[in-house]
């Protein structure tokens, strides 16, 4: 991040525009917005310059900036649209002390001016680091659709009410009473006027304040296989308004980004023959911080398939903590729709086997015989240290040593690897792909392209 987004208090402070022309018009529309007292220098001023001046908005002075004209101002536009001229008055408000922009040269600039969603007092500010104005533009375009224009009435009428609801408890309580006003009374409550609202903020203080002791909630949360994108919406709300997270060493940094920032964030990592954290202690913590708070425990992929969902129910279930489990897509699926392929297809397989690599006692034993048939399907969790274990059980069962096994590292993510192998070379090709992240084995599918080009040779093997 190159520049450092702030929002500058301009209430009373000057802002000088070196330039009068319709370039300055484009910042000056942005500009009169603000509480701050703007002065124009420039020759020639356009029609709407010479009209917000005749309007008293700003103070146009009809001749070039000067030395001693940007004394005490916070801000220095160069908008004349000549380099000469703005290299001058950029370098005249430096010496002055304020800030200086010179419009559309990002290098010589110390500010650059976002696009602005304006729902006064709500601002949102969008900026590109200057490399892409137009998303910037689509992106203003696309939360000024979302984002009612009465948000700002609420919001103001809000504001006047914050020293009554100061009586509610600091923390959760006071935010649950806003995030309902602002979510569900004051939305309703605004389309019969400010005196609606107003009642509105009252009865829902009232409400609050007369509300018994704040009981804990946990949300056991899938959240996929870690693209963001890949979560549920209720998955994102939960985490955004959560006051504690806990989270598996697997859930990545672009998703812990969406919590609160005000939230406690905790990583209870089980690392693979590592450091890890063990399933009481993360139960026990769990309880612990479930008592008087919205927890969110964070699973990857989804949290009921080996994600030790059962033993963290039972422990909520003992402790008298409520809970619910919201899904998340499991990591067989994601990784499957990255090689374009289906986990069950007519004619081929009509089951799917979902199996782990490991369980408490080892390398997992399951049904070998019934694995080995002929167009059997498998999902394999955890299955990167047993792959060995795994292609001597099936082979002694009578798996064909040419049966193709796909392995799909960080799947969804964007250092996915796709490592297509045949069930003799699994253990080999993994030693070479040496992965670090999750890894999901398939038996019995291959990558799209390769069940394509096998496709379209099978026809020509059988007529010879």
């Amino acid at each position: 991040m190159r520049h450092f987004p702030i929002f500058l208090n301009l209430s009373g402070r000057r802002v000088i525009v070196s330039g009068a022309g319709e370039c300055a018009v484009a910042k000056l529309r942005l500009l009169l917005k603000t509480e701050a007292r703007i002065s124009v220098f420039g020759t020639e001023p356009a029609e709407q310059v010479r009209d917000w001046a005749a309007d008293g908005r700003l103070t146009l002075i009809e001749r070039p900036l000067e030395e001693g004209d940007a004394v005490c101002a916070a801000l220095v536009y160069g908008a004349n649209e000549d380099a000469a001229l703005d290299a001058r008055a950029v370098a005249i408000g430096r010496r002055a002390g304020a800030l200086t922009n010179i419009v559309d040269n990002l290098e010589d600039s110390q500010f650059i001016t976002p696009a602005i969603v304006d729902r006064d007092p709500v601002t949102v500010a969008i900026g590109t680091e200057g490399a892409a104005p137009v998303l910037a533009r689509r992106i203003k375009a696309d939360l000024e659709e979302r984002l009612p224009a009465s948000l700002g009435i609420l919001a103001r009428i809000g504001q006047s009410f914050r020293p009554q609801a100061e009586a509610l408890r600091h923390g959760l309580p006071r935010r649950r009473f806003w995030s309902r006003f602002y979510f569900e009374r004051g939305p309703e409550a605004v389309k019969s006027g400010d005196a609606a609202v107003r009642n509105a903020l009252e009865t829902l203080l009232a409400e609050e304040l007369d509300a018994g002791p704040e009981t804990g909630h946990v949300w056991l949360v899938g959240t996929g296989p870690g693209d963001p994108e890949l979560m549920t919406l209720k998955a994102r709300r939960l985490l955004h308004e959560a006051d504690v997270v806990i989270h598996d060493r697997l859930v990545p940094q672009p998703i812990l980004e969406l919590a609160r920032r005000e939230a406690t964030v905790i990583e209870v990592g089980k690392t693979p023959y590592g450091r890890s954290w063990s399933q009481d202690d993360i139960n026990a913590l769990i309880v612990e911080h479930g008592r008087g708070s919205k927890v969110v425990r964070l699973k990857s992929g989804d949290p009921g398939i080996f994600g030790r969902l059962d033993e963290e129910m039972d422990a909520l279930d003992a402790a008298g903590i409520p809970f619910e489990v919201v899904p998340g897509v499991t990591s067989a699926s994601a990784a499957a729709a990255s090689i374009k392929t289906s986990l069950t297809r007519r004619g081929r397989n009509g089951s799917l086997r979902i199996l782990t690599g490991h369980d408490v006692k080892g390398f997992a034993d399951h049904d070998w015989r019934a694995l080995a048939r002929p167009g059997t399907v498998a999902a394999i969790y955890m299955g990167v240290r047993a792959s060995t274990f795994i292609r001597g059980r099936l082979m002694i069962a009578g798996c064909p040593e040419d049966t193709p096994v796909t392995a799909v590292e960080n799947a969804s993510r964007p250092d996915q690897r796709v490592i297509a192998t045949r069930l003799i070379d699994l253990p080999q090709a993994l030693d070479e792909a040496a992965p670090h992240g999750p890894v999901m084995l398939f038996l019995g599918l291959s990558p799209r392209a390769a069940e394509l080009s096998a496709r379209q040779l099978r026809p020509q093997a059988e007529a010879l």
